[in-house]
């Protein structure tokens, strides 16, 4: 892929960022409105090649399915599923925008991004088994989540995942969840099929190379925009009605340069990753889900351990992980100095209460940050005991920026997902935060066209209905509806169960 950019000096939309986010809104914006001009800043040679690339995430098309850390216990030992419910209805937006693609042609086929893998939750220990089992009946009676079955048959296991349950020591409690509604995405290269669908029309400019240093409120409601070339270091200005940020860790440092009062106050915590990764076809064929366990005690929500089977480009590989680790980089090609630089008088104090509140969360990032190859062979094979080192290889994935805000009880905190910030008016916003992130792109996309696009919505809602039927309604509360719109996104994306 190869930028285009264009002489234009002043655009309807400029997007900044070249990951799944940025591709999202201009993707939807391009269906709702042709006639817009829109023009994409990214800074590296190609999109897609920070948290988007197919390698630096899981792939995991979040839906809760799996995912232990969305369904917490209460203090009655009730098992709480509000956030596993807004979680699976935030995807099944995103499954229908990809249908809706699909449906009309506009990509050719979803096996280039999509693939359906099972999703299993997998633990052991009598408490645990015991969580699962509740965790199973509160959910099961959803109808976001009709087809779920667990088990403590051992028998059942093997069939499910066999690899995990190859040579496993008897005797101890294991129970197991298992879906086949999953899904596997390669966020990088549907973020590339959507960006091919705005450079197939007119009026998109694709500016790759190109690093946004800073935004300036022009005083009439827009924004101009200083671009620097990243070789040559040339510098040009647009100007723009509005501007998304959407360029991952990055995007807190430039709306910080905004000067937006919702920008003030909010800092950002850096999280690194690591994967262990297989692509021995003798150890890859033996496993076809993707299985989460339970997190650690004072370990992040991402860090919730999993083996997921990958399919990238059509190649199937496993990853295990991730590891935590630490960086001051706020971006995978960032800078040492972007934490640092992140720090202003208006965030240290929420930033200093959220360090002096989370000693568990820095022990376990000092912990992961210690592991030898050993530590980490042997977490493997608490999912897969035959486990040989020579088969996996470590790589280090896309870097998160966790947002912490200013508390009034607590002085800050730390929260774990996405974050829309907007203001201008409505003539800009951004992305902060991390996980259930580019499986939600498509509702906070959404979220971005409700809050800065008021105005056009109205014109706009028959389209919106039609790329997104289940449109300002919840499927959780209309049984038949959720019924509807799974058959159908089954149906469109080739998705089993």
């Amino acid at each position: 892929m190869t930028s285009n950019p264009s002489s234009a000096s002043t655009y309807d939309v400029v997007l900044i960022g070249g990951g799944i986010m940025s591709a999202t809104l201009g993707a939807l914006l391009r269906q709702l409105e042709p006639g817009l001009s829109i023009a994409l800043f990214g800074r590296l040679d190609d999109v897609a090649l920070e948290s988007s690339n197919g390698w630096n995430n899981a792939g995991t098309g979040h839906s809760a399915l799996c995912e232990l850390n969305y369904t917490p216990l209460r203090p009655d030992g009730t098992v709480d599923i509000s956030k596993a419910v807004n979680v699976n209805e935030a995807f099944q937006v995103s499954r229908q925008f990809w249908s809706y693609l699909v449906e009309t042609g506009q990509i050719a086929s979803p096996r280039d991004f999509l693939n359906p893998i099972p999703h299993m939750s997998f633990v052991w220990g009598a408490e645990n088994v015991d969580f699962l089992r509740r965790r199973y009946a509160a959910l099961q009676q959803h109808p976001l989540f009709e087809g779920m079955s667990f088990t403590t048959d051992e028998g059942q296991m093997r069939q499910w995942m066999p690899l995990v349950m190859q040579d496993r020591a008897p005797g101890q409690p294991l129970a197991a969840t298992w879906h086949p509604a999953g899904t596997d995405v390669n966020f990088g290269a549907l973020t590339h099929r959507l960006i091919d669908l705005l450079a197939s029309k007119p009026g998109f400019d694709l500016n790759l190379a190109h690093e946004v240093e800073n935004l300036t409120p022009t005083g009439d409601g827009q924004w101009d925009v200083a671009v620097r070339t990243v070789h040559g270091g040339g510098e040009r200005k647009v100007r723009a009605k509005f501007v998304f940020v959407g360029a991952g860790g990055g995007a807190l440092h430039l709306l910080q340069k905004s000067g937006i009062p919702e920008a003030r106050g909010i800092g950002g915590f850096p999280v690194s990753g690591q994967f262990l990764r297989c692509t021995n076809p003798d150890v890859v064929s033996q496993h076809h889900a993707k299985v989460y366990g339970k997190a650690s005690v004072g370990a992040p929500p991402m860090s919730v351990p999993h083996l997921d089977t990958r399919v990238i480009d059509g190649k199937q590989g496993l990853l295990f992980g991730p590891y935590a680790g630490f960086s001051t980089k706020f971006l995978k090609q960032g800078s040492w100095l972007d934490l640092p630089r992140s720090i202003r008088m208006d965030n240290i104090g929420a930033m200093m209460a959220v360090a002096r509140d989370n000693m568990p969360l820095t022990r376990y990032l000092i912990q992961q940050v210690m592991q030898s190859n050993e530590d980490r062979l042997k977490a493997l094979r608490d999912f897969v005991p035959t486990a040989r080192k020579e088969d996996w290889e470590l790589i280090t994935a896309g870097q998160r920026v966790q947002v912490i805000k200013k508390d009034a009880k607590k002085g800050g905190v730390l929260q774990f997902g996405t974050e829309v910030v907007t203001g201008g008016g409505g003539s800009i916003a951004g992305l902060l935060g991390a996980s259930p992130g580019a499986s939600t792109a498509a509702p906070i996309m959404l979220t971005v066209l409700q809050r800065c696009f008021a105005d056009r919505l109205p014109q706009w809602e028959a389209r919106l209905r039609e790329m997104v039927p289940s449109y300002g309604r919840k499927l959780g509360q209309d049984a038949a509806l959720c019924a509807q719109v799974r058959e159908r996104t089954r149906t469109a994306l080739q998705l089993d169960g």
